[in-house]
């Protein structure tokens, strides 16, 4: 069953219903949640459950209304035991999604009521319909872009802005060169980078619906795409000949493809490894490093959270993240809306291999139609 957004304004209307019962008590409220006990395959060991919350807030505490919440690659690995973040188990599945603040506690002071807010880190467990949490637990985020936006800002547009701003000094006209460019954080490359007037070379896996794809990713501002097969010919070497040679490499893949990146990245060069979907090791030329003394790094978003939160850098990436969405230079990934309900079906989706669309739980059925 899929689903469509309706107008906000509705949705405002059902939660001053909720409000007005939950500033009288909170023990009527119970969350609905996706959780897993034991590490293992997704599609059979996440299991729904609901719990009361608690009967009152604390001091420091917020109350959480979840709104929507995708399914990302991470979130899999996580349930799976193979991910650096292990939860205690039981626990919630998700790692991102967008919630709203129904009420705060007495001390609560960064933040009020009908905030958007997201997870401050990762494991917190997106995948249920409310909770209570410490204050400290969530960021602020813009409420005014829209839903699937918000749901999905965490990870992939801020994992693509600090990989395009943190490992070089990039100027209008400068190439970047990345493989997974379908990806939810390659499409967000695709956009930022044009909106900084930057080129992409775009490697995409051959499939039956390439020209499909093709279509789509330029439309995003996408300058060239291209195939993991094509990359090693030559006519893609006339490709690159053509343009200035690429500063930054962006790699989710590993093995082999890595090299294929290397092959064409300017000297003193950055490659930066986000992902590792072929669960292959990366293969770095010795020559890449002796000649052309590239610089081979590794980008986790969480440990930048860790290491930013509260700081300037990271009100300046909301604020330019929040402006090209608003501009409407940054769209959320294509993506299937799934009720709550239904997330065995959604996950089971998202596991399947070159998924183009990405899964997004829908909590609250008065946000869509």
């Amino acid at each position: 069953m899929l689903l469509r957004l309706v107008s906000r304004s509705t949705a405002c209307d059902q939660l001053r219903l909720i409000r007005g019962s939950l500033r009288r008590s909170l023990v009527t409220i119970s969350s609905d949640e996706v959780v897993y006990s034991d590490h293992g395959d997704p599609r059979k060991v996440l299991h729904r459950v609901s719990r009361n919350l608690p009967s009152e807030l604390g001091a420091g505490q917020v109350l959480v209304r979840m709104l929507a919440a995708p399914i990302n690659p991470a979130d899999i690995n996580m349930i799976q035991g193979v991910y650096p973040v292990k939860p205690q188990l039981p626990a919630v599945g998700g790692n991102e999604g967008v919630g709203e603040v129904v009420e705060v506690g007495s001390s609560v002071s960064d933040l009020r009521r009908g905030d958007w807010v997201i997870p401050s880190f990762s494991g917190w467990g997106t995948w249920k319909t409310y909770a209570v949490c410490g204050a400290s637990e969530m960021t602020r985020i813009p409420s005014d872009i829209p839903l699937i936006s918000a749901a999905t800002v965490a990870v992939n547009p801020c994992t693509a802005y600090r990989m395009l701003k943190d490992f070089e000094e990039l100027s209008e006209g400068d190439v970047v060169i990345q493989n997974g460019a379908n990806s939810g954080v390659g499409q967000a490359v695709i956009q930022i980078a044009a909106k900084l007037s930057l080129k992409t070379v775009n490697i995409v896996r051959s499939r039956p619906d390439l020209d499909s794809l093709v279509h789509t990713l330029k439309s995003l501002g996408a300058t060239h795409v291209v195939t993991d097969e094509f990359v090693r010919t030559p006519e893609m070497q006339e490709l690159m000949r053509s343009l200035p040679k690429p500063k930054l490499g962006l790699n989710c893949v590993g093995g082999k493809q890595v090299a294929d990146i290397l092959k064409y990245l300017e000297k003193k060069g950055s490659l930066v490894t986000y992902g590792g979907m072929s669960k292959q090791p990366l293969m770095v030329p010795t020559g890449s490093l002796i000649f052309n003394d590239v610089k081979v790094r590794g980008y986790w978003m969480t440990e930048w959270n860790k290491q930013h939160k509260n700081t300037n850098e990271m009100q300046e990436m909301w604020q330019f993240i929040g402006n090209v969405i608003r501009s409407g230079h940054l769209k959320a990934p294509v993506h299937s809306l799934v009720p709550f309900e239904q997330f065995s079906d959604a996950v089971a989706n998202s596991m399947e291999p070159m998924t183009t669309k990405k899964q997004i739980l829908v909590m609250d059925r008065t946000m869509v139609k």
